[in-house]
């Protein structure tokens, strides 16, 4: 499936509206499996920083206030997540009980029986109104059978404010990154092919609706790699999130890309000399993915059941809200958006979606990189010993 930037706007764009915060939990449903015999302790695999303290406070220190004798444990390697089930399904020894992932990785382990598949409406409440939660995510978040949503994000670029050899001169396209003439100093790129390659093709002139069409081709791929290499002596190579908000701070690179939430507390919270820049950011999907195997551990699969009810029930997507900038995956989120929960400020003009950011959004196109991944990392990882 092929989102196009009106329809995954669309989706969640009204949880930019600024409505006034409200707290109730009046609409809380029991879950299915409430009651049940669950497992004492749980592994949650996420991308630690911002976004697993967003996690963290909006839901998982809630559940945990509920259910006192839970031991929850964190694993940081979201990053790796098809590497590391696979191993583990070799191995025959599934260690994670759930794990966030992108959409298109979601695609992935589903399409390789890695991944359990779900019945949306089975394994997440309703909104509090009674509609069914496949209606209130909507047909553009769930990509994948096996694909629970939670955020919508975007990836962009950061860069310093206070670079005296730029003389004046402010970065606001996604190609000013490939201009080393104008915009001189080391840049920060993620050690992956996704979304370097679609920016490479973009400044090299593609048309955005035409850039997956290209990059299927040997000349598309080689082109986005010449491109690449323009700037690649330049470029420091990162594979954790944290890794270019730390580089900005330090003032190791003047420019550099990562998650749009990464950069919301790097600039907001943290009051760094940052800007962001929203040309071309790259919307994604994120959401949670059970392990296959987990089934044959019922307690286990329980305790999971239990906590997706209520992680990803429409208060606690709007609670995340509050702690990030990602907009929520379901549309009854929306109107519960309002202020950050420490800094008491609107959230809207953070969000990925507001109309100010995403006047030239680049949707990925998650399908195809399900596809075609494992075959241009191997090409991605080769080109960077060269």
């Amino acid at each position: 499936m092929r989102l196009t930037k009106t329809l995954l706007a669309s989706t969640v764009m009204t949880a930019v509206a600024g409505m006034a915060w409200a707290q109730s939990d009046d609409s809380m449903t029991e879950s299915p499996v409430a009651g049940e015999p669950m497992a004492d302790n749980m592994t949650i695999v996420s991308w630690g920083g911002a976004y697993q303290d967003s996690q963290r406070m909006a839901y998982v220190e809630p559940y945990l206030e509920m259910n006192p004798d839970l031991d929850v444990v964190w694993d940081e390697s979201s990053g790796e997540a098809v590497a590391g089930m696979r191993a583990q399904s070799e191995a025959n020894n599934i260690t994670w009980d759930l794990v966030d992932v992108t959409a298109a990785d979601a695609m992935r382990l589903c399409d390789e029986g890695l991944a359990m598949e779900v019945d949306i409406d089975e394994i997440t409440a309703p909104a509090p109104d009674g509609t069914p939660a496949s209606e209130d995510f909507g047909e553009d978040m769930l990509v994948s059978d096996c694909f629970i949503p939670q955020i919508a994000y975007s990836y962009t670029f950061g860069y310093r404010t206070d670079v005296d050899a730029w003389n004046g001169e402010t970065p606001s396209e996604i190609c000013d990154v490939f201009d080393l003439e104008t915009f001189p100093g080391q840049r920060s790129l993620e050690r992956r092919p996704h979304n370097n390659m679609e920016w490479a093709l973009i400044c090299d002139g593609v048309a955005q609706d035409d850039v997956y069409d290209m990059l299927e081709t040997e000349e598309g791929q080689q082109r986005a790699f010449d491109k690449l290499d323009t700037i690649k002596d330049e470029t420091v190579w990162w594979t954790a999130g944290a890794d270019t908000p730390q580089l900005l701070a330090d003032g190791e690179i003047v420019f550099g890309s990562t998650y749009n939430g990464r950069l919301f507390s790097l600039i907001v919270e943290q009051d760094q000399p940052v800007e962001m820049m929203w040309d071309t950011q790259s919307y994604d999907l994120d959401g949670w993915i059970i392990p296959a195997g987990l089934e044959d551990d019922e307690e286990a699969l329980n305790r999971v059941k239990d906590f997706l009810w209520f992680a990803t029930d429409t208060q606690r997507l709007a609670d995340q809200a509050k702690y990030i900038s990602y907009g929520p995956a379901r549309s009854s989120s929306a109107p519960l958006v309002g202020e950050h929960a420490t800094l008491g400020i609107d959230m809207a003009p953070h969000m990925p979606t507001n109309p100010d950011n995403s006047s030239n959004a680049f949707v990925q196109n998650y399908e195809w990189w399900a596809d075609y991944r494992d075959d241009l990392d191997a090409k991605f990882q080769s080109w960077l010993a060269q």
